[in-house]
């Protein structure tokens, strides 16, 4: 398989490479040249397929023989060794709860994808790489976490200051080893924006090997469409039409579905569901991008400005806006609106949402035919992850898992940057 950029003013590469160099250097997005149809056989199956089955049949679509049989199969079974159960929250509609891993959101699974192949094309070559990432709360943490201790490997994570969750912050500044955190006064955005700035100074890339670890990196996003199989699979009917309605902000975990879709899954619709970042909507019914500052929400990993993965949404239907809002619609919500819903729902199913899920639910609840139609939105990050604001709407001690209590025993250790590109690359040259 070959990847080409979005910006197509540089020659396609493989996938080792797509990975390693994160961004291309015209500054697009990498794309599979193709997105084959699995097989028939592989749907009439599929109910006879555990997660990592599934996992691998999809993630060799994308690698081709770039990594043998037996690693792959490796790979993503080390990478799906948890559950994601599909419940059903109320009559056809389900919650798909994505995080039952190590950080208790769903970009662990990226995360560890994307780790753990990096790790077997270091062992292949002994290439040492440095991962560049931006993060507006489980980005970092999942990061973290997925690539602690990965031997060729260092990680430099920005997040903006004061705008994550306290147990967010703690879980990607307290681990250490070949992990450094850099806190940037400023938005997720402006830490995007020096991620990317990076990348395009070929001396600063060359020089350390930058790669990104953001759902900009390719391999991030193939494994999150592992689980739209996984929830398709679960649906007792898969004879009544399914709606996802996905929580996005960079909008990398609903391109990954539109992935799947290509490969033949029978998703009707998908909804992207925002808070008052409410970009892609806004485009979906004008037909302009138009990005701009992002505002600070209770769901803060949705609060993007300039979502990455526009470009790549946009290319998947030849960017042809017709196409593109026949399957994908676009609704956002406001806080005291995702709050309310928190508190209905927990009164009428005793179901926990976290901010982000309420939104997820918020979205599907508003365009699903439930006399024709089943849905499922996503439930990306444990409640415990947003516990002030859960405790606080719901009115009720939250549980916190134990992998979360103990991070927060842990001293934070960050380094504290300005939002300009000079600050990080003195940084970068001086501690790497």
């Amino acid at each position: 398989m070959k990847y080409y950029s979005t910006n197509q003013s540089v020659p396609e590469v493989s996938f080792q490479d797509a990975i390693f160099n994160g961004l291309p250097e015209d500054n697009g997005l990498y794309m599979p040249e193709s997105i084959e149809r699995l097989p028939a056989e592989f749907f009439n199956n599929i109910d006879n397929l555990s997660l990592p089955e599934i996992g691998y049949q999809v993630a060799k679509q994308f690698i081709g023989n770039e990594i043998d049989e037996d690693s792959l199969k490796h790979i993503v079974s080390e990478t799906l060794n948890f559950d994601i159960p599909l419940v059903e929250v109320e009559q056809n509609v389900y919650s798909l709860e994505l995080f039952h891993g190590p950080t208790l959101a769903f970009k662990d699974i990226g995360a560890r994808f994307l780790a753990r192949c990096l790790a077997y094309f270091s062992d292949q070559t002994q290439k040492k790489s440095t991962i560049l990432v931006a993060t507006s709360g489980d980005t970092g943490g999942a990061v973290a976490h997925g690539f602690l201790g990965v031997e060729n490997i260092k990680v430099v994570i920005l997040y903006p200051k004061g705008k994550v969750s306290e147990i967010q912050e703690k879980q990607l500044t307290t681990l250490g080893q070949n992990i450094s955190t850099l806190e940037v006064d400023g938005t997720f955005d402006d830490c995007q924006a020096l991620v990317k700035q990076s990348f395009l100074d070929k001396e600063l890339k060359a020089k350390y090997a930058l790669t990104s670890a953001n759902s900009i990196n390719i391999a991030r996003l193939i494994p999150q469409s592992f689980y739209y199989f996984w929830a398709y699979k679960q649906l007792k009917n898969k004879n009544k039409p399914m709606v996802v309605s996905v929580p996005s902000g960079n909008y990398g975990n609903i391109t990954a579905g539109l992935f799947a879709k290509k490969m033949g899954l029978p998703i009707a619709k998908f909804i992207a569901s925002t808070n008052v970042n409410d970009i892609i909507p806004k485009f979906l019914k004008s037909g302009e991008f138009n990005p701009k500052a992002s505002i600070e929400t209770i769901s803060n990993a949705m609060d993007v400005g300039n979502p990455s993965n526009f470009y790549r949404l946009f290319e998947l239907y030849n960017k042809d806006l017709t196409s593109i809002s026949k399957e994908l619609k676009g609704v956002s919500f406001d806080d005291e609106t995702t709050k309310g819903t928190m508190l209905e729902v927990y009164k009428r199913t005793n179901y926990e949402l976290d901010p982000h899920g309420a939104v997820g639910y918020l979205g599907l609840k508003s365009l699903l035919k439930t006399e024709t139609e089943q849905g499922v939105f996503f439930e990306t990050a444990h409640p415990a992850k947003f516990i002030e604001v859960v405790e606080e709407v719901l009115d009720k001690k939250v549980d916190i898992p134990e992998r979360l209590a103990v991070c927060m025993t842990k001293e934070k250790q960050a380094t504290s940057i300005s939002n300009s590109f000079d600050d990080l690359v003195d940084y970068i040259y001086a501690n790497l």
